[in-house]
């Protein structure tokens, strides 16, 4: 397990590419001014030594020892100590609807981003809860599996799209089913799932799925992402809208959430709707429903020590420039031996 404390530093990476630019830019003003000053075998005659290697393996040595210096100064560590911490929580588990329709504006910016930013406040307000993702259209896919890394949540979270899943419609009984998978533990008294969706079900039955999931311990809530009046479905190209999703008859598609589902789906699992459009409501109410419950006991594995290694690209950029200033730059035996001018 590794870590970056100060990641700013790498802006001086760039650094390296204008070290690059500057040596190209010498070396094509040297040739233009050599090229007036005498042709190339007179310039050959008068530095028959001249080294065409040196001067690049400056640029390679300085370009070096700026990148290990950035990262010292970034100053990478390592975990040295794992340790066993026990903590109490809930199994939480989110299941967030990629369909198409999510892509509607009726909620700004849109259902998905909207989504995705609920889910990221309510991991931001959680204890020591173990979380879990999931990703449904027409099939459902694990996104992340239980864990108690938040970092890594959110990081997934983020990379969710209407693209990720090839099978489109809105397919909520599956996401459940595979919801039950997450709950491996047996002795987990407290099994809860958020399912964030516009509501469309294109199969159905999702409310006898969720009672079954409820005789296994699951609680369902739902948070409902949209407006009643709803709103067309847009097709962008490189973020520009260039049309709107059509019907068979050619008109357009106006999809609207349906959060009599939603609610049918939360009523039969023990749990409740929950409005999605106000964002601090929804985090205060489900911070609310989590504190009220009996937390599990699990144990987590984390590292606990971590040792700075700043020491060891530190030492090596300033050896590096050791050897450029005191190696790199002194005249060579060959060239200390030239007479060019035929000195007594």
């Amino acid at each position: 397990m590794y870590l970056l404390e100060e990641k700013i530093w790498f802006w001086l990476l760039l650094a390296i590419p204008a070290v690059v630019l500057l040596y190209l830019g010498v070396i094509i003003w040297q040739r233009s001014a050599q090229k007036k000053f005498a042709n190339a075998k007179l310039l050959k005659k008068l530095s028959p030594n001249r080294s065409y290697f040196k001067p690049g393996l400056k640029v390679i040595v300085i370009c070096f020892a700026i990148f290990f210096l950035v990262v010292g100064l970034v100053n990478p560590k390592i975990g040295t100590k794992l340790e066993t911490v026990k903590r109490e929580g809930v199994d939480v588990v989110f299941a967030i609807d990629v369909s198409k329709s999510m892509l509607a504006e009726d909620i700004a910016p849109n259902r998905i981003e909207k989504s995705k930013q609920l889910v990221t406040q309510i991991i931001n307000n959680l204890g020591s809860d173990r979380i879990g993702i999931i990703a449904y259209a027409g099939s459902a896919y694990p996104q992340l599996p239980i864990t108690t890394d938040y970092s890594s949540a959110k990081l997934f979270l983020s990379q969710m799209n209407t693209d990720m899943l090839s099978s489109q419609g809105t397919a909520i009984g599956e996401a459940i089913e595979l919801a039950k998978t997450y709950y491996n533990d047996e002795e987990q008294t407290n099994r809860v799932l958020f399912i964030i969706s516009d509501g469309e079900d294109h199969v159905g039955e999702s409310s006898n799925i969720a009672e079954q999931a409820n005789d296994e311990g699951i609680r369902i809530f739902t948070i409902g992402v949209g407006k009643s009046e709803g709103g067309p479905i847009p097709l962008k190209r490189n973020g520009i809208v260039q049309a709107y999703k059509k019907d068979q008859n050619g008109e357009t598609v106006i999809t609207r959430l349906d959060d009599t589902t939603l609610k049918e789906i939360a009523s039969g699992a023990n749990g409740e709707y929950i409005d999605g459009s106000n964002t601090a409501t929804v985090v205060e109410t489900v911070q609310n429903l989590l504190n009220g419950m009996d937390k599990k006991e699990f144990e987590a594995k984390q590292f606990a020590d971590f040792e700075d290694q700043f020491q060891w690209f530190l030492g090596a950029g300033l050896l590096l420039l050791f050897l450029d200033i005191f190696l790199l730059d002194r005249k060579t035996s060959w060239l200390k031996k030239l007479n060019l001018f035929n000195d007594n």
